[in-house]
């Protein structure tokens, strides 16, 4: 059986239920004052125009829903359709179109679009530990893969015969835990690249990279940089390479051109947060479908998306 065939997705008190289950463990919490002791849920009716999952706080006095304090605050469709869109884009290996979410869900194509976007903020990852760590081995360094790519064009800029006109991403990605980070560019300088890796990998790390000039000075202030010749044909030495995240940037990309097709770098980290959290919570490292939508669902408290943000440059 399906999973799209379970009662949340149908049913929008059934919705409602299962959001309140998952974001409220402990029972219902005010958005507004944080209370939990005095909460009482309001009975739908439609006579009375009363919402659906509608509840009252009485410390605050004030009526909140689930969805309020969330990126699905002020939607204007069902919740269980938005957890359609949830389980959908969480189960596709390279996404799904918000063309493809217009036909399924039977929506307006600006609907799904924003939804999508919606759903892409509460998979953005906040502020996380450095990469490069060892589990139950304090001070020891494991190893970290860091390259660049490009995609696209870069607004405004001309076609020319090397990359300078395309987006820039930079990518690492943690082979002891399997998990890449990635963060859109504005120009591969040493200057500009040293910052990100200093930030997101811990000293005591080992560094691979190929043997581009912009990790040169940045390698040499981890306890080691090793590196792949490519353009002598060398992809691989030992335990030396760059080939997981190469790995990653081969699904980034057929996803970007055979889903997505176009993206505007105002939308590009967004995209990345997507492809991102669906590698760090693949099948390989224990995680399934209907977790990996729980933990997106569980992403979308505190977090805020109108459609001017979405819209605009980030």
């Amino acid at each position: 059986m399906s999973v799209l065939s379970q009662p949340q997705f149908h049913c929008e008190e059934a919705a409602f239920d299962w959001l309140e289950k998952t974001l409220w463990p402990q029972g219902p919490v005010c958005p507004h004052c944080g209370g939990m002791g005095r909460i009482g849920k309001i009975k739908a009716n439609k006579e009375a125009r009363v919402r659906m999952g509608l509840h009252k706080c009485g410390d605050c006095k004030k009526q909140f829903t689930v969805k309020v304090g969330t990126v699905f605050e002020h939607a204007r469709m069902p919740l269980h359709k938005m957890l359609q869109a949830v389980h959908l884009m969480c189960s596709s290996k390279k996404g799904i179109s918000a063309h493809q979410l217009h036909r399924v869900l039977e929506v307006q194509y600006k609907t799904a679009w924003f939804l999508a976007h919606r759903i892409r903020e509460a998979m953005r990852e906040g502020a996380l530990a450095p990469f490069g760590g060892v589990d139950g081995m304090p001070g020891a360094g494991g190893i970290v893969e860091a390259d660049e790519t490009f995609i696209g064009r870069e607004p405004g800029k001309p076609k020319k015969r090397a990359f300078h006109h395309k987006m820039k991403v930079v990518s690492l990605v943690d082979r002891d835990s399997g998990k890449v980070r990635s963060v859109v560019v504005d120009d591969l300088k040493p200057e500009t690249i040293r910052p990100i890796i200093e930030e997101n990998i811990i000293k005591e790390a080992t560094l691979h990279t190929d043997e581009s000039a912009i990790y040169t000075k940045i390698g040499a202030t981890f306890a080691d940089h090793q590196v792949t010749t490519h353009s002598a044909k060398e992809y691989v030495r030992g335990i030396v390479h760059t080939n997981t995240v190469e790995g990653y940037f081969s699904v980034f990309k057929r996803g970007m051109k055979g889903i997505y097709q176009h993206c505007g770098k105002q939308h590009l980290h967004r995209y990345l947060a997507e492809f991102d959290f669906r590698h760090n919570n693949r099948v390989k490292l224990g995680v399934s479908d209907v977790a990996r939508m729980e933990r997106t669902v569980n992403g979308i408290v505190g977090k805020r998306l109108t459609y001017r943000q979405s819209s605009n440059a980030a």
